[in-house]
């Protein structure tokens, strides 16, 4: 395997629960935006030699002057598994790593993403970030009864970077009918041991407005200078 890294970042959704009219991978935070703060962190970071962002395919040259020239950009899918395909296959040959991570986590530490990427080197095939669980979950049927309430203490949230041997990722990719949230979930279905280490509270997930506002909060108490963002 190639110790090359390189990642991917799908970023063609329009995140309509954020608001606001823009995709929410452009949605400024703390005057740039958060597509740009993702890759940068993603470029700071140790090990990553490439990064290829699928955009909205009619905005692949607005995303491409944003970015700058050290990020390819390809037209992203109508879903994010056609995104996450299409930046799989403009990567350098060479890349034996590939980490794929959202848009919308833009205050990941650029530790993080070094740590998933020397986890998958280290051996391990699949690697994911994960903290744990803090609220009780339930499980309801499709009427909204509780079905069940699973143990708490085995419950981990998923963060990204998330890390692969390429060829496991591509294999993976070949299934085009598995109903999964993350990427990890396709690789789990080819039976494939996925490794956990610990995440960061920062890497959360911009989704809502609310989240938007603790990221700008975040921000702000970031001094200039210390090389956080």
């Amino acid at each position: 395997m190639s110790t090359r890294v390189g990642a991917l970042v799908p970023a063609a959704g329009r995140g309509e629960r954020l608001g606001g009219g823009t995709p929410k991978a452009l949605r400024p935070l703390a005057g740039r935006p958060m597509l740009l703060r993702a890759v940068e962190t993603l470029l700071s970071s140790t090990l990553v030699s490439q990064v290829v962002v699928a955009a909205p395919p009619t905005l692949v040259e607005v995303v491409s002057q944003i970015l700058g020239p050290r990020v390819r950009v390809v037209p992203g899918g109508a879903e994010r598994v056609d995104s996450v395909r299409a930046a799989l296959e403009a990567l350098d040959d060479d890349i034996g790593v590939v980490l794929v991570h959202d848009a919308a986590r833009p205050l990941t530490p650029a530790k993080l993403v070094d740590a998933v990427a020397t986890t998958v080197l280290d051996g391990h095939p699949a690697v994911i970030p994960v903290l744990p669980v803090t609220d009780t979950v339930k499980e309801v049927d499709a009427d909204g009864r509780v079905v069940r309430t699973p143990p708490r203490d085995v419950l981990r949230a998923v963060q990204t970077p998330q890390g692969f041997r390429r060829d496991i990722l591509r294999t993976a990719y070949a299934n085009r009918d598995l109903p999964v949230t993350d990427d990890a979930g396709l690789v789990e279905a080819l039976g494939v041991p996925v490794t956990t280490i610990p995440g960061a509270e920062e890497a959360f997930k911009v989704t809502r407005p609310a989240d938007l506002v603790l990221a700008e909060a975040l921000l702000a108490q970031f001094a200039p200078g210390d090389g956080q963002r």
